[in-house]
């Protein structure tokens, strides 16, 4: 069987993390990268593989098996998504959470009028997150469900402290509240604010002469980043910043407490977690596995869009069905 054919659009860290991750699975190739900049300013680390303009994504309909968009989801997934789910089939890691559901409707039509497979939301959150959630809410019924992100850095964040008056440069961690997780791994059901959840660390370099007061009082009242949540902000060098804040980790806890007996009096915790040295790399490799499910459900004569709901386990994997069966179950 020859090897799935893939498309790179965007070549930011997402985009690199798909190329290191097709790397690693030899029955996927890299067959182009797309990018919105000059074609000639990019190098990238695969010799023989072409970088072209993303207006001409339409030209390789017949050289590619399925493209992973790394755009962004504030404005780059919601238009990219349907216009290129009618050509190919498509991966893409939307994570507006509160917006999937018109997302997917989008690319489903486009998808369905194309006879294309898509798989929207492919990530750990929403995706690996998702998934067991939803397997601890099927197995535990009565139960509550607790989503822990950290300790790792936000991307949006980041950019959000990048954004207030005197900053040079900054970068923002998010650290769950161990005294609440805790509580759920004692089965103790609490209910929890957003503030008792989650606390947040900013690392702030100030621009030269900068009120250092007035920035962390911006920083620490901003609504919709950091107003809910106690934050501590640090000031230190660029030098520091670029020493020790130069990564992208990240990572996170799923929970489902539940009780199961007549009267509920059998406890249970269901407990997923995630330490990631690189949150853009691990996503990526997440891409890649759904890119291989989504070539094989075309292959089986499926259209529309996917979530990571509807994939079984097994088309994400390389291995045979027979080979899954005598290896890992």
């Amino acid at each position: 069987m020859s090897n799935i054919r893939i498309g790179i659009v965007g070549y930011g860290n997402l985009g690199r993390g798909v190329e290191l991750a097709i790397r690693q699975n030899p029955d996927t190739e890299l067959a182009a990268v797309f990018t919105r900049r000059d074609p000639s300013s990019l190098k990238i680390l695969t010799e023989g593989v072409g970088v072209y303009s993303v207006n001409d994504v339409a030209d390789f309909k017949d050289k590619i098996d399925v493209l992973i968009l790394c755009g962004g989801s504030a404005t780059d997934l919601p238009v990219q998504t349907p216009k290129f789910a009618e050509m190919f089939n498509v991966i893409d890691s939307f994570d507006t959470h509160a917006k999937i559901p018109e997302h997917f409707a989008n690319v489903d039509a486009a998808a369905k009028k194309g006879g294309n497979v898509s798989v929207i939301s492919v990530g750990w959150d929403p995706g690996m997150f998702s998934v067991q959630r939803l397997y601890g809410s099927c197995i535990l019924p009565d139960g509550k469900d607790y989503t822990f992100w950290g300790k790792g850095v936000s991307q949006g964040h980041s950019d959000a402290i990048r954004r207030v008056e005197g900053v040079a440069d900054g970068k923002q961690y998010t650290i769950p509240v161990q005294a609440a997780m805790d509580a759920v791994r004692n089965g103790e059901d609490p209910e929890l604010t957003t503030r008792q959840k989650h606390t947040r660390e900013c690392f702030v370099v100030a621009k030269e002469g900068a009120d250092k007061a007035k920035i962390e009082e911006d920083i620490k009242t901003m609504p919709n980043y950091f107003s809910d949540y106690d934050t501590t902000v640090n000031f230190i060098s660029q030098e520091e910043l670029d020493r020790d804040h130069s990564g992208i980790p990240h990572g996170g806890f799923v929970f489902r407490s539940g009780k199961t007996g007549v009267n509920g009096e059998t406890r249970h915790i269901i407990e997923y977690s995630l330490k990631l040295g690189s949150n853009p790399e691990f996503t990526s490799s997440i891409l890649v596995a759904y890119a291989r499910a989504a070539v094989r459900l075309k292959n089986e004569g499926v259209s529309g869009c996917k979530t990571v709901f509807d994939i079984a386990p097994a088309y994400l994997s390389p291995k045979s069905g027979e080979e899954l069966r005598a290896s890992m179950l």
